[in-house]
């Protein structure tokens, strides 16, 4: 018999290295942390302009029931993103306006999810983030166990309780809770490095002299030609 747990105490990394690393925002996190911990492109921002950033609470819930929503909630702490998942893939709306704003009562940020919300209207006008897989007036018992904070696969990415999800306008990011340190630190660096490219670029150096492109076209055999020949 599969067993259904609620774990109830969990690591969370530091809020400073949280904050830091969502002020990075996704692309450059993702290009720090060699190209990985990108959710799939199914996952999207239900709204415009907003950027979060905190720890992982993950829920692992059976398709239409939100019963281990409700159960997570108890486990939030101020800082906390929820990230949810179904044991088979859902659209069905399983996250809506009262339970965001219970969530928001305990102070957790907001919302990941490979199923669906519902309630979007009145999710924007409270302000509560949400990137999810659907959106959908479909509704959900809460008849069935699931398990809290477990590891879990969230749109293709494995995410653990206590990892630092980022999510804004790009998609969703998961960096490992131990990683986060040198993460940050390899986004700071890309930062630096890409304000010193911005500038050049703004006065009017070209990419192929900024990055060295020229010899690349020419071992690829592109040439220039004043004209093609139309005979």
């Amino acid at each position: 018999m599969q067993r259904h747990v609620v774990v109830t105490s969990i690591e969370r990394p530091s809020r400073e290295v949280v904050d830091a690393l969502g002020a990075a925002g996704v692309a450059t996190v993702h290009e720090a942390m060699g190209r990985t911990g990108l959710l799939g492109t199914a996952v999207q921002a239900r709204q415009s302009g907003r950027t979060l950033a905190g720890a992982a609470v993950t829920v692992s819930s059976h398709p239409g029931d939100n019963l281990m929503i409700h159960a997570a909630v108890e486990q939030c702490r101020p800082g906390d993103v929820l990230v949810v998942t179904t044991t088979s893939p859902s659209t069905d709306g399983m996250f809506g306006e009262l339970l965001a704003t219970s969530l928001r009562a305990h102070g957790v940020l907001g919302l990941i999810t490979d199923a669906g919300v519902r309630d979007l209207r009145e999710l924007r006008e409270m302000d509560f983030p949400v990137w999810s897989r659907a959106v959908s007036a479909e509704g959900t018992v809460k008849a069935s166990p699931g398990s809290v904070n477990v590891p879990v696969v969230c749109a293709g990415r494995l995410v653990r309780p206590g990892d630092v999800v980022i999510a804004d306008d790009d998609g969703v990011v998961v960096v490992p809770r131990g990683q986060a340190p040198a993460v940050l630190e390899s986004s700071q660096a890309r930062l630096a490095a890409e304000a010193q490219k911005r500038k050049q670029l703004a006065d009017g150096v070209l990419g192929l002299d900024l990055y060295s492109l020229r010899a690349v076209l020419d071992r690829l055999g592109v040439e220039y030609v004043e004209r093609l020949d139309e005979t």
